[in-house]
């Protein structure tokens, strides 16, 4: 994974080893960088600011002559992608969730993103994390456009256990968002999490969509999902979700498949937003909280 980045890494440390690198060699060496990272999926502009970086810790260090240099280059590396790299705290949360039930209110997540991004088995991973944690959930089937999508959601959440509100195809998704959650109300759930529709394309009737699901059910956290093979893709989705509707965590699905990590890297820094779990793998109880050192470990080849 991501050897083009280990290899630029590495050269520098070589040439490190016998002599300080005028601002000739390190403007080169940080361009290299750069270019390795754009290629493995990384955004321009992060991975400017990563090259940037690169470059002004190069002026101040030399690695030790005789030295392990690849390894303190990668230790370098991942100093850089703590500036870049924000994590959620599945604690706090827990915490908002228990605060929340304790007034006798529903906690709501409105879960947002493309279709084919991972949104759907994302919802119920969330439920069955939560449900570990003792909350009781229901989840609304807001998605009332895609074909097979109620079907779907209704597999998967029955095998964890998890009801679903459901109405037909084509009803309108911000009602049946509203009557999940006055049903959480009326039976005490403490959680109710919201699919909703994507498109291959994030289109302009899409986010208004969005927005409506948003404006009435008045949600205490919209979550993004984007899919982490998609790559520089879904970090132009996740700016677009966030500007027209906002974001407040980011979960990236199939991270586990992904063979260069760069939306890793990239998304958080570009949109602001946390990354609260990962996607890594097909089961239900395949999501683990997002970590700098699980990313920094995917990255330099340490898991």
């Amino acid at each position: 994974m991501l050897d083009g980045i280990r290899r630029a890494l590495e050269g520098v440390a070589e040439a490190l080893k016998t002599r300080k690198l005028s601002d000739e060699e390190i403007k080169a060496y940080a361009e290299d960088f750069k270019l390795a990272l754009i290629s493995n999926d990384v955004a321009v502009e992060v991975a400017e600011k990563l090259g940037e970086e690169l470059a002004e810790r190069l002026r101040l260090i030399r690695v030790k002559r005789f030295g392990d240099g690849g390894g303190e280059m990668l230790e370098l590396m991942a100093g850089i992608l703590d500036s870049v790299i924000r994590e959620g705290s599945p604690d706090d949360l827990l915490k908002r969730i228990r605060e929340k039930a304790s007034s006798g209110e529903p906690f709501v997540i409105l879960f947002v993103g493309p279709n084919g991004g991972g949104k759907t088995t994302t919802v119920v991973k969330l439920a069955r994390f939560l449900q570990r944690h003792g909350f009781r959930c229901l989840i609304a089937a807001a998605d009332t456009f895609r074909a097979g999508a109620i079907e779907q959601l209704q597999r998967l959440a029955g095998a964890a256990g998890i009801r679903v509100v459901s109405q037909r195809y084509g009803a309108d998704p911000a009602a049946v968002a509203m009557d999940a959650v006055m049903s959480a109300r009326a039976s005490r759930v403490q959680a109710v999490l919201i699919d909703t529709a994507g498109r291959t394309e994030v289109d302009h009737n899409l986010l208004e969509e969005m927005r409506k699901i948003k404006r009435v059910v008045g949600p205490d956290l919209v979550i993004y999902v984007g899919d982490a093979l998609a790559g520089n893709a879904a970090v132009e989705q996740a700016k677009r979700f966030d500007e027209y509707v906002g974001v407040d965590y980011v979960i990236l699905a199939k991270l586990d498949a992904d063979a260069r990590g760069g939306s890793a890297i990239s998304i958080s820094y570009v949109t602001g937003k946390p990354i609260i779990f990962v996607g890594t793998g097909q089961g239900l109880d395949d999501l683990e909280p997002f970590t700098r050192e699980l990313v920094k470990s995917l990255i330099l080849g340490r898991r």
